[in-house]
């Protein structure tokens, strides 16, 4: 008898591992097969859904509880199921199912509370500090900053922190944008210069004929500072930034309204006052008795030498043309200027290598300006 009951016993421990081959080199499909067939060996008899459920329990010590695992909880509960029969059930803690159900009481909801973490090393008093800091030396660098804020704080504290702290006191770092410096004269002036033009119609700034010069370089290939490369890319030629010192340039003269775009003059190299007559009297007065046909109008020109020579002066005073008073450094009031910056995106695109493609984008550039461009709020915030 004990030999026959070791034959069974011995040929039923072969059998089981052969099985269990049989189902392992199967493919993937027959996975779920496999579990079933486990779980009927040791006696398993839920379905494939809780046994997920439960096996996900298995976690660290502090792991939360699967959502579906606490919605059954709840569920057994609102059926009157006592708390120790659930955990005894779902081989859960009695704590545990406690909290769960304390937890739905109090807030009625059977999310995970969302755990304190670590503490800052920074509080609200500290950020408040920076803030102040950082508002009353808004230009200096993230280096700066840090060093303060070691010595003040009396912490140790690294450049990423003061990043993230800064990001915490809702600051951020930007490029600065470019203006003219003015004085305390140069604002009064504006300020005045606003207020006496407050009155003016729609209708009058289109009588205005705005004229500036500006300056255009061929780039040379000279590309932005920004390059997508890898860590190891950089000392590759083709991740430089090319810069020339001096580049060749053309000066542009141009006027423009809101009845359109007028002439174009470009020469190479400066200007002075008997140039600049002589371009008004061969682009600005073709252009003004195109755009206005005989219609009264003001001229418009910053303040620079060529403009403000008494030569100058007295040449418009002959002519009869009024011309619009123009508060000091004060650029970002002109129209002009914004076509100024649309023609040179517009080279950045094209990239001209020679002095004489620079010049013929330009002229075709400016001819490719729409008239109803000039009336848009972006191009004329005066008009």
């Amino acid at each position: 008898m004990r030999a026959t009951h070791s034959k069974k016993v011995g040929t039923g421990s072969n059998k089981r591992p052969e099985m269990l081959n049989v189902h392992i080199r199967n493919s993937w499909r027959t996975n779920l097969q496999l579990i079933r067939s486990i779980g009927n060996m040791i006696g398993y008899k839920k379905n494939l859904s809780e046994w997920q459920c439960l096996s996900e329990v298995k976690m660290g010590r502090g792991s939360p509880i699967p959502p579906m695992l606490r919605r059954k909880i709840v569920e057994q509960y609102q059926k009157g199921v006592s708390q120790r029969k659930i955990a005894k059930s779902l081989k859960l803690s009695s704590s545990t199912v406690h909290n769960i159900i304390q937890r739905f009481r109090e807030s009625g909801t059977i999310s995970v509370r969302k755990g304190q973490g670590r503490k800052t090393i920074l509080d609200a008093r500290d950020l408040r500090a920076l803030r102040r800091h950082c508002i009353t030396y808004r230009n200096a660098t993230v280096m700066e900053i840090t060093t303060w804020a070691q010595e003040y704080f009396q912490k140790t504290l690294s450049v990423n922190t003061i990043h993230r702290a800064i990001r915490r006191c809702r600051l951020k770092l930007y490029r600065s944008k470019k203006k003219p410096y003015l004085n305390m004269i140069q604002k009064r002036r504006r300020f005045l210069w606003a207020k006496a033009h407050l009155k003016w119609t729609v209708a009058k700034w289109k009588t205005v004929l705005w004229s500036d010069e500006s300056k255009f370089e061929v780039l040379f290939g000279k590309l932005g500072r920004h390059v997508i490369r890898t860590k190891e890319d950089k000392d590759n030629p083709s991740c430089y930034q090319r810069s020339v010192q001096k580049p060749a340039s053309l000066m542009v003269w141009g006027c423009m309204s809101a009845c359109g775009m007028g002439s174009l003059h470009i020469w190479k190299g400066t200007i002075n006052a008997e140039r600049y007559i002589q371009v008004l009297e061969q682009h600005m007065l073709p252009s003004r008795r195109r755009l206005f046909q005989g219609r009264p109008c003001i001229f418009q020109h910053d303040n620079a030498r060529p403009h403000t020579a008494s030569i100058t002066t007295s040449w418009l005073r002959r002519r009869r043309i009024r011309v619009l008073k123009w508060p000091a450094c004060s650029p970002d009031l002109s129209p002009i200027e914004n076509i100024w910056c649309i023609i040179k995106r517009k080279m950045r695109q094209r990239r001209p290598k020679t002095v004489e493609q620079l010049e013929v984008c330009i002229r075709q550039e400016w001819d490719n300006i729409p008239i109803p461009k000039l009336e848009s709020p972006d191009v004329c915030r005066l008009l």
